[in-house]
């Protein structure tokens, strides 16, 4: 039996995106910020990149990734706010909280927004109008975390036409997609509006004469499979516009890493060394949050010149405590160059870590294990970095922890 074009069932998808989150959380916390232009950075200096804005500064023009100071010339009254970490993860729970409520099947896709599935829940819940629950979880947001909260919501039958309908009219807007008004939406849309259509993709697509929207919905699913996108991508995107769900996969984490840009050009060799230490640290929590252990490391360095450095190892044991990461990355990060700018390190080819971890400390295998779950323990209950190296102490207030856009592992 062949299906329909269009997915013309129930709209049972619901997408939640807080507006401007971080912007909107700090005009929530501090009353007097409420009605002016606010910026977020990581770091309050003139060329640190604004990390988002808040609507009264995008309405100057502001937008994120600008650089402080040019973000000023276009808003003089312009307020840079330093990122508050702890703030956006309360909301981040309180927001996944509620969602909770209304379907056991909640995804997150990162920290400022989520997926609500209405498939297979109560009866009593999918015999609710959709539009209503969303209104619904609009006032709870107001009234459970802030009466400055906001958020769009898009309806549709999958996640990508639930995602394009919550970008619809921001902020605090409310839309529904369905086969009754896909065109019309399309038409209202450029090709790079669409989520997963950056300027490469438009240029494939404007390879074969498609260059709009509507275009592309249009288009034959065979060009788009063989000639366009040259893989199984093609027909997910012509499923993904007619509504068929294609994008219901959970990915495992492949790597972990951190990067910092250097507070100053005037650091010497061994200060340097420090924050790698403290980013080692921040790896190797993350990592075993997700039960994880690594066999390579990875750590980069990049010069005021613009040059590039970089240098990995493969371990044939695999290791997830701070002190081997630390012992690994500084045994090759003693051959960077200097006039560093900034520095990274990663782990990769991760695998679940084993009851029986073995360390390059061999004698040392179960103090090290347990020493390191007894500090995760700690750093859990009563805040990150509770408990750290020595030779980290004085790191903490230049090499602050970010929030991730695009991932709420570690959240």
């Amino acid at each position: 039996m062949n299906r329909p074009e269009f997915n013309d069932e129930r709209p049972l998808i619901m997408h939640i995106d807080l507006n401007s989150c971080f912007a909107t959380v700090e005009q929530q916390a501090r009353p007097m910020l409420r009605g002016k232009p606010v910026g977020i950075a990581n770091r309050r200096t003139d060329k640190t990149a604004l990390v988002t804005a808040s609507y009264e500064a995008k309405a100057m023009g502001v937008k994120a990734g600008m650089k402080v100071r040019d973000a000023k010339l276009l808003c003089p009254d312009l307020v840079v706010v330093e990122t508050d970490p702890s703030k956006y993860r309360y909301v981040y729970h309180r927001l996944l909280d509620i969602m909770k409520e209304y379907s056991a099947h909640v995804t997150m896709k990162s920290i400022d927004e989520g997926v609500i599935d209405f498939h297979d829940t109560t009866a009593a819940m999918q015999g609710r109008d959709l539009v209503d629950i969303g209104m619904e979880i609009k006032q709870r947001l107001k009234d459970e975390i802030g009466i400055w909260m906001r958020c769009n919501i898009g309806i549709a039958t999958n996640r990508f036409l639930a995602k394009q309908a919550a970008g619809l009219h921001k902020p605090d807007g409310l839309d529904v997609i369905t086969p009754a008004n896909i065109r019309e939406t399309l038409a209202t849309l450029k090709l790079t509006d669409l989520t997963g259509i950056a300027h490469r993709n438009e240029h494939r697509l404007n390879s074969v004469g498609i260059f709009t929207p509507l275009e592309f919905l249009d288009s034959d699913p065979v060009v788009l499979q063989r000639i366009v996108f040259k893989s199984v991508v093609g027909r997910w995107w012509y499923d993904r516009l007619r509504g068929y769900e294609v994008d219901d996969v959970e990915t495992d984490v492949k790597r972990v890493g951190r990067q910092y840009v250097l507070e100053s050009f005037n650091l010497s060799h061994a200060e340097v060394t420090q924050r790698l230490h403290h980013l080692c640290e921040s790896v190797g929590s993350r990592m075993r949050s997700q039960n994880k252990s690594a066999r390579g490391i990875y750590v980069y360095a990049k010069t005021r010149e613009r040059g590039y450095w970089h240098s990995s190892t493969l371990s044939q044991l695999p290791f997830s405590s701070d002190q081997t990461i630390f012992v690994l990355a500084k045994r090759l990060f003693d051959t960077a160059p200097g006039d560093i700018k900034e520095i990274g390190v990663h782990c990769y080819e991760l695998e679940p870590i084993e009851d029986q971890q073995i360390s390059f400390f061999n004698d040392q295998i179960v103090q090290e294990r347990q020493v390191t779950d007894a500090i995760d323990g700690i750093n859990k209950k009563y805040g990150d970095r509770t408990v750290h190296s020595a030779d980290t102490l004085g790191t903490g207030i230049y090499v602050k922890q970010k929030i991730p856009f695009g991932s709420t592992r570690y959240l």
